[in-house]
Order: C-alpha cells, then structure tokens, then sequence
C-alpha cells in the first residue's frame, strides 16, 4: 500500500498546515504542498446548493418561533448573512451555521457571534429563540473533523509521454490538467459520485491513453503504476467512500460538497 501513500494526497493536512502558516505570517501565500509540490489547479469551487437542509454534527441550529413573518425574518437575516457569507443559511424558521468545512471547524469566538446575532435578531422580531448548548455542539463538530480529515484525499495519475493527448477526456468524470510530458488525471474523492467507480473509469482511460501513445503511468515520484498498484489504489477510494457513509455524508452529494468545500 506504499504506493497509495503516494498517489493519494490528503488535503486536509495542507489545510492545516496552511492555516498554521497565516496564523504565524498573517498574510496569504501561496498553497503548498507538504511533500513540496504545488496543488494541482484542478479544484474547482462550488456554491453550496441554494437550498440547503440543516444537518447533525456539521451546522448549529437555533430555532426561531413566532416571527411576525418569513418575509421579516429574511429581512433581518441580511446583516448576519452579510456577516458570515455561505457559512449561514435558513432552513424555514431555523437559523444555521456551518461548523465544518476544509478549513476547519470554525471558532468558539466566530459561533457565540452567530448565537448572538440571531438573538438580537429573535428579540427584534418578538420571536421566542432555543439554541443549542455551543460547547457540545462544537466537540461533535471537532469529531467530525477528524474523520474527514482523513477521508480528504485527492488522487492522481501521471500519463506520461504521449505529447498533447489532454483533449480526449473532455466530457469525463474526472478531470485532466496537461503537463508538458502527458497529462495528469485527478479525481476529488469526496466530491465525486461513486468515486470509486470514476476512479475505475480513469485508470482505464489512462490505461488505453498510454497504450495507444507509447506512455506510462506514473506516481508523484515518476515510479511506474502497474496493475496490482492502480487496484488498490481502487480499493482504497471505496474504503475512504465507506468511511464517509459511516458519518451520514454520500461522496458526491449536495452535503460532501458543502463539508468538503
């Protein structure tokens, strides 16, 4: 399993690592990669669904009753979700926060923020306000944490030595960024549906790509991948999609895509 170690990259430790790097400089650097290579620019960024179900462990919940009405209660939610951006969002009367993201759970500080604007919004409305007990709702949050920490990985094959092929993955599940050897095929395994079945389509585009043009397929080191390699490469996406479903969150699905954004 060695060479999985290095095909599949965790993102989650870059996150901290360069959380840890603006907290020591305060200023924005460039990502880079713990094992010195530079992320590949094949992450795209969505915009959470528009609309968006609250969910265990992942968003604090506080409840708002007897709001003189929905149209005021989206009135006065314009200053807390000019505040905290995507990160806040209204599930009929139940205003939330997301506390996990790739950057993290957010802060004691930022969430009794969050509480305490939704209280003073509650209290200019006439609304009765239940929020939850912040310091467990953060623990569950941290928990959570971990187990993505380790389900964030990034997989990549190097076909090598076929020129300019890049073109013939347009329309794929996974994504394919030239290089001036060949073409790097990466696939962001939390955020892909069957990620272990877009992973089996990759290895075999990749497969039939460096046939048909003389290449190779290669890990980050240049170490050629053969097929025992490129299997349990395979096996070990379905273990990562297991370990995600453990936690109520489908690789894929409109809820990975906010967890893992």
């Amino acid at each position: 399993m060695a060479v999985v170690a290095v095909v599949v990259y965790n993102r989650w430790q870059e996150r901290s690592a360069r959380r840890e790097a603006q907290k020591a400089f305060a200023s924005t650097h460039t990502d880079v990669l713990l094992d010195g290579r530079r992320e590949p620019s094949v992450q795209v960024r969505h915009a959470p669904p528009p609309l968006v179900q609250a969910a265990e462990k992942i968003d604090y919940v506080i409840e708002l009753t007897g709001t003189p009405s929905p149209a005021e209660l989206h009135e006065g939610w314009t200053e807390i979700e000019r505040r905290f951006s995507r990160r806040v969002f209204l599930d009929g009367q139940r205003a939330a926060i997301q506390l996990v993201s790739r950057d993290g759970v957010i802060s004691d500080a930022e969430l009794l923020e969050f509480r305490s604007m939704v209280e003073t919004l509650g209290t200019r409305l006439g609304a009765a306000v239940r929020a939850p007990e912040m310091r467990a709702a953060l623990d569950a949050a941290r928990e959570l944490d971990r187990t993505c920490a380790d389900a964030d990985i990034q997989v990549a094959l190097h076909v090598i030595g076929i020129g300019g092929a890049a073109a013939e993955f347009e329309d794929q599940p996974f994504q394919a960024t030239p290089r001036a050897d060949g073409v790097t095929l990466t696939i962001d395994v939390a955020r892909t549906p069957e990620p272990a079945r877009t992973y089996e389509a990759m290895a075999r585009a990749g497969r039939e790509l460096a046939q048909s043009h003389g290449g190779r397929i290669v890990d980050d080191e240049g170490r050629e991948l053969d097929e025992r390699a490129l299997a349990a490469i395979g096996r070990s996406i379905d273990a990562v999609r297991r370990q995600l479903a453990g936690c109520g969150i489908e690789a894929g699905s409109p809820l990975a895509l906010r967890v893992f954004s």
